[in-house]
């Protein structure tokens, strides 16, 4: 059988429509995520994906020839959703409410789901979340840079505040608390980590080095 395959029809059925391509690889992996999400690594197989995706084992197995690399292409997948288009509020306070308000309705069942579901494959392949995340976003901007940019155009922050680990600061405490608790983030939660933390680092008075 090759790559491509035909769906399944009833005896009397019209003939069945070969799918190809994109489509078909669209259907591998939502049968591949649908098992990370009902049954969880461990217990995921390719006879279960080929039978949610109605097809055989050997059509999976060809494109995803190791499990990790099958559960990394339905990670990718059933965390692709929507896209961020950056809003203009016209502060940066504004601006990060947004984006994490965005992610608490996007993003953070993934995470759940991840952190309950891959616990198997963080194990066999000797990687943790921040792994993951960084095979996920490989060679794209983060969300949060076009937000810093303007920031820094309007006189807000002053560009040597800006450090990885500063920008990093309000997503890093937001998914830690969203994997503590396995849900999204309140919005006292999301303005006490704005407000309490991450501004005065932008815009206070700066530290003593010494």
């Amino acid at each position: 059988m090759s790559l491509n395959e035909v769906s399944p029809t009833a005896p009397d059925a019209a003939p069945a429509r070969r799918r190809r391509g994109a489509e078909l690889e669209r259907a591998l992996l939502d049968a591949a995520w649908g098992e990370l999400v009902d049954k969880g690594y461990d217990a995921m197989t390719y006879e279960g994906v080929a039978e949610r995706a109605a097809t055989s084992r050997a059509v999976v197995y060809r494109r995803w020839p190791s499990k990790p690399e099958l559960t990394r292409a339905a990670v990718r997948h059933g965390g692709a959703g929507e896209t961020f288009d950056p809003i203009d509020t016209g502060t940066l306070r504004g601006d990060l409410v947004e984006l994490l308000r965005w992610t608490n309705q996007n993003r953070v069942r993934v995470g759940v789901i991840i952190a309950a579901r891959l616990v198997g494959y963080f194990a066999e392949t000797g990687t943790a979340m921040g792994d993951l995340r960084e095979a996920f976003i490989a060679g794209r901007e983060p969300r949060s840079e076009e937000i810093y940019r303007r920031a820094v155009a309007r006189g807000e922050v002053d560009p040597a505040r800006l450090t990885p680990r500063v920008k990093s600061a309000a997503f890093d405490l937001f998914r830690g608390e969203a994997l503590l608790t396995l849900r999204p983030v309140p919005d006292e939660t999301i303005a006490e980590i704005l407000d309490e933390v991450v501004l005065p680092l932008l815009t206070g008075p700066r530290a003593d080095p010494s």
